[in-house]
């Protein structure tokens, strides 16, 4: 059986991954929900790794969500058990330390743009089109688009959006904000490549402690925000990273760091 996520490898602590079921609008079956919760298990213990992108295969869809025809044969308990594994899995992605890129290649719909929201960074090929589309098919968001889509945007944008299950192109997505550049096709891997660099330049640890505590304050009051944010800059102060950076900046060079 063919794999259905692939993975490569660049210099400098940056992966891809892959979705790799073109033929099927790289929708998100169990064959490939299993493969890609396994490897974001492995990401999330690999020091190795610096930053992710995700994308999809050729260049009509990013994840067109739930594999439609497999979840029609489906019971109800089984339905439950898709939509819980596409959460999960999702969720995995959006927990990951490292920081997260979504290269939206083409059509991104319904758990494909839910997966999208759980990245930290999307930029967009010109010609993709994006929505929650679930109210059309009788369901509603249930992978966190419902969560994450009102925390970027506002609440009545998203309730638009998800009430009217429209469609966006690339360059609503972007005056909307949900997307934060919209490039050419032939230009979109080079341009996330370009951005993991910028990132992948920064000390891990300081990476990882910026990510959570972004994520960590935005879901409390400032009062509470503001102590995360303590507390993550805590993790940092003993790292031999902070004192290289101090180093590096005396010496006038760039700095080497080792992400401990």
């Amino acid at each position: 059986m063919d794999k259905l996520i692939e993975i490569h490898r660049y210099d400098e602590g940056i992966s891809l991954l892959v979705l790799n079921r073109p033929q099927a609008a790289n929708a998100l079956s169990k064959q490939m929900l299993s493969e890609l919760s396994a490897e974001i298990a492995k990401f999330r213990h690999d020091g190795s790794v610096r930053c992710l992108i995700i994308t999809g295969a050729g260049d009509k869809a990013f994840c067109a969500g739930a594999d439609l025809k497999e979840r029609s044969g489906m019971n109800e308990t089984e339905v439950r058990q898709a939509v819980a594994a596409i959460r999960d899995a999702i969720n995995g992605v959006e927990s990951l330390p490292q920081p997260v890129i979504a290269a939206i290649n083409g059509a991104a719909f319904g758990g494909g743009l839910e997966l999208a929201l759980a990245c930290d960074i999307r930029i967009s090929a010109e010609h993709s089109r994006m929505g929650l589309t679930e109210t059309s098919l009788g369901i509603i968001p249930g992978a966190g688009g419902t969560q994450r889509l009102p925390r970027l945007i506002g609440v009545s944008a998203a309730k638009a959006l998800i009430f009217t299950a429209k469609r966006i192109s690339a360059q609503e997505a972007e005056q909307l904000c949900i997307t934060s550049r919209t490039v050419p096709a032939d230009e979109l891997l080079p341009a996330a490549l370009e951005l993991a660099r910028e990132i992948v330049k920064n000390a891990p640890l300081a990476l990882y402690a910026a990510k959570k505590a972004i994520n960590n304050g935005m879901e409390t009051d400032l009062a509470t925000g503001l102590r995360i944010e303590e507390m993550c800059y805590e993790t940092t102060i003993h790292s031999e990273d902070r004192k290289e950076g101090l180093q590096a900046f005396k010496e006038k060079r760039m700095p080497v760091y080792t992400g401990k």
